[in-house]
């Protein structure tokens, strides 16, 4: 027993010892390094920030709208029947008064046929009524029958005239259906819609072909009442159409004195000059100008509305920092094909960051690069 407890006592005096040591070392050993923190630097080039300043801006209403052909055309079936011979199709070119397809003219032949008929009988029977009154005239003037014999014959000849001229209108009836199974062309065009199909059989103004005439386009904007009171005949306008790099000059041509029944919105036409490209109903958007303004602006795009003020990101003292601005008056700025707006809550002379550049975080570190060098 006092050996066993002996040797207890020996195992803590050395555990003690040994903690003892580690406890000295440890305080006289040296601290260790502190965390290195790498703040991230974020790299613009040059041509992503620009420097807040007046700029002459040309004022105007924005819109959007779709192109229009001036002349278009819907070829509808005149009469019923069973269509033949259509052979254009959408792309294809047509001129005025191309045969573009026909109804089966069959029936309406043998209907011209039969009027025809009719008054060639009716004139055999005027002929004959003809004579008959003009016997029975000289027999009441020799005295030989009464004067109610010639009244008789003279109602059978006006009898036989009527039917005469009724037949011959229902002939010419029947030669202008016979016409109208002809379907033509009324304008040089192109097909933009092919409704029907050879051997259909169709009913009374069924539609068969659309045409669109490319040569002449117009821009149709629908606007509310407010944007339209600044508006006049002969105001130029700026159109973006998608896959045209440069805005096509416009010219508003007619305003439309009354508003849509659904909409109230009240119609726009701008002229358009027809370039390659253009489509019938295709969406464009656009400037009309109407006032010039000089003004702090910025790219439309260097403004962000993700949040519930509009604010831009302004670089200052190599942090980002938004600020909040009221939106002015959108324009165009001279030398440049963007649409710009004025904004307040911003100091002229303050750094705006691109709207290329998308968001940044407030407060995240920014450096500008150098230009490269010239040669």
């Amino acid at each position: 027993m006092n050996k066993t407890l002996s040797r207890t006592l020996v195992v803590v005096v050395l555990a003690s010892a040994l903690g003892a040591a580690w406890y000295v070392k440890s305080r006289n050993a040296p601290p260790p390094p502190a965390p290195v923190v790498v703040e991230m630097v974020y790299e613009l080039a040059p041509g992503d920030v620009m420097t807040l300043s007046n700029r002459p801006l040309t004022v105007g209403v924005p819109f959007t709208g779709s192109i229009k052909a001036v002349n278009s055309a819907v070829i509808k079936a005149r009469v019923a029947g069973e269509l033949m011979d259509l052979s254009v199709r959408e792309g294809d070119s047509v001129r005025t008064g191309q045969v573009l397809a026909r109804i089966e003219p069959t029936e309406y032949l043998r209907r011209l046929q039969q009027f025809k008929d009719q008054a060639d009988a009716a004139k055999a029977q005027i002929d004959i009524a003809q004579r008959q009154f003009d016997n029975n005239k000289a027999l009441v003037d020799q005295g030989f029958i009464s004067k109610t014999a010639l009244d008789t014959s003279l109602a059978t000849l006006q009898g036989a005239q009527a039917t005469h001229k009724a037949a011959v209108s229902a002939a010419e009836v029947a030669a202008k259906s016979l016409e109208d199974a002809v379907l033509r062309s009324p304008i040089n065009a192109q097909v933009s819609a092919r409704l029907a199909q050879p051997g259909e059989r169709l009913a009374i103004d069924a539609k068969v072909l659309e045409l669109v005439d490319l040569s002449r386009l117009e821009v149709e904007v629908p606007m509310s009442a407010g944007d339209v009171l600044g508006l006049r005949t002969g105001q130029t306008a700026r159109v973006r159409v998608e896959g045209q790099d440069v805005p096509v000059p416009a010219k508003v041509i007619r305003i439309n004195p009354s508003t849509q029944s659904g909409s109230r919105s009240v119609m726009v036409y701008l002229s358009l000059m027809p370039l390659p490209g253009l489509r019938h109903g295709q969406f464009v958007q656009g400037l009309i100008d109407t006032d010039q303004a000089q003004v702090l602006a910025v790219p439309l795009s260097a403004v962000r509305t993700e949040r519930t003020q509009a604010y831009v990101q302004t670089l200052v003292n190599g942090k980002v920092v938004y600020r909040n601005v009221t939106l002015g008056p959108r324009g165009q700025s001279e030398g440049s094909n963007d649409t710009w707006v004025g904004i307040s809550g911003a100091d002229a002379d303050s750094t705006i960051i691109s709207g290329a550049v998308g968001s940044l975080r407030e407060g995240l570190s920014v450096k500008v690069s150098a230009p490269p060098k010239a040669p």
